[in-house]
């Protein structure tokens, strides 16, 4: 029992040895704290003024439209049974591009559109000969009144109408009013042989969409021909009252593509039309292509509390790279101002009166100099007065803080610091503003 005792008296008396040491080591740091002294350096980076170009712009986000190609469909179903053309010919408005073997629907709608079609060309005969009617009987009535008009009783010896006399007799004015009348009839009639050839177009351009032969809608380049022979075509759809069309392929025309972006309402009022834009295509960031806007949409559209403004730019040169919906990055060039002093925006300062500075470094100490500014872009501001060329501006300010440990007392005897008994080291610490 007396050994167990001792054991742990002397385990009471580890503990206190190692609290007392503790205590000791926090002690000796926070009185070593106390004494530090800490001295600063700022550093200053600094640029000339100098003159040069500012190219101002705006940016925004798209896509490439589709408006120089056109999608060659067809609602007829079937198997196709000869493909006239391949990926890369070149067609024309109306060019044979595949001939299939219609199924039992596919025959259905093609005898409906033949027969919608020969009802159409039927209406338009029709409208074509009541026009000859009319035609004839203004011819008639006019024949009539003039007659009339350029009789003794109601025309001058010298050739001048007789008006008083036309104005009083009744008979003049029904010869006048009988020719009028077959004249706004024949107006009519042309506009009824206009309206029923518009029909027959239309309903001739359905026959073709059911018809087994498959045409090309516009002239151009075909591309993504998907056809074989062999391949079945069938209805999308069990409707028989809605029309689906199947897609084939495309055609790409020769005129230069046009990109679709979005504008903020901050940036839609600086653009105008005709603005020269610099794009990248987030397919090949490499490449910078040219173009101009040729459209903005002023009314806008609001989407999640967001206005933007789709903007249409037309590229300077085609390339069979681009596709249509290739996402792209547009930069609008809005204004370039040639010979003027230039600085960094990031020098550019504002004071609490709304006024614009920047520090000028003069003797290694920085002076607060107002200055007026014109333009800016993304990265440089124009100064109209304020500056001359050649001064020197602070763009970021860098301090440096040195902390130097005092020589210190050691709670242990000995002197603070990296080594007992003498002087510690330096610790440097670097903070930007």
């Amino acid at each position: 029992m007396q050994r167990i005792k001792d054991f742990f008296i002397r385990l009471n008396l580890v503990k206190k040895i190692i609290l007392l040491v503790v205590i000791l080591a926090v002690g000796y740091f926070t009185v070593s704290k106390l004494f530090l002294n800490k001295n600063s350096k700022v550093t200053y980076q600094t640029e000339k003024v100098a003159k040069g170009n500012l190219i101002v712009t705006v940016s925004g986000s798209g896509t490439v439209a589709s408006t120089n190609s056109s999608n060659i469909t067809t609602e007829a179903t079937g198997v196709v049974k000869n493909i006239t053309v391949k990926d890369g010919d070149i067609v024309k408005t109306g060019d044979k591009i595949a001939e299939l073997e219609l199924d039992l629907e596919g025959q259905q709608k093609s005898s409906q559109a033949w027969a919608s079609y020969q009802s159409a060309k039927n209406s338009l005969q029709t409208a074509k000969d009541n026009l000859y009617s009319v035609q004839a009987d203004l011819f008639t009535k006019w024949q009539s009144h003039f007659d009339l008009a350029t009789s003794s009783q109601y025309q001058n010896s010298d050739g001048t109408p007789n008006t008083p006399e036309r104005e009083s007799q009744t008979t003049y004015r029904i010869s006048e009013d009988n020719w009028l009348s077959a004249e706004a009839k024949y107006k009519a009639q042309q506009k009824a042989v206009e309206q029923a050839q518009l029909v027959l177009n239309s309903a001739w351009y359905s026959y073709q969409q059911a018809s087994p032969i498959i045409y090309a809608p516009i002239s151009g380049t075909v591309s993504g021909l998907s056809l074989q022979i062999g391949s079945v075509i069938n209805s999308q759809s069990s409707s028989n009252t809605t029309a689906t069309t199947n897609k084939i392929a495309n055609i790409k025309t020769d005129v230069l593509p046009t990109l679709s972006i979005n504008l903020t309402e901050i940036d839609v009022p600086k653009v105008t039309i005709g603005d020269k834009a610099t794009i990248i295509f987030d397919a090949f960031s490499d490449k910078t292509y040219t173009g101009k806007v040729i459209s903005i949409d002023t009314v806008g559209s609001v989407s999640s509390g967001v206005t933007s403004y789709p903007t249409v730019i037309l590229l300077d040169t085609k390339s069979n790279t681009i596709l249509p919906n290739m996402g792209i990055t547009a930069n609008i060039i809005t204004n370039i101002k040639d010979d003027v002093f230039l600085v960094s925006s990031s020098a550019v300062k504002i004071d609490n009166n709304g006024n614009s500075y920047v520090q000028l470094l003069t003797n290694g100490k920085p002076i607060n100099t107002n200055v007026e500014v014109g333009l800016s872009s993304d990265t440089q501001t124009e100064i109209i007065s304020g500056l001359k060329e050649g001064d020197t501006i602070i763009t970021s300010t860098t301090e440096v803080s040195t902390t130097t440990s005092t020589q210190t007392q050691s709670v242990f005897g000995g002197f603070g610091g990296g080594n007992r008994g003498g002087a510690g080291g330096n610790n440097i610490r670097i903070q930007s503003r």
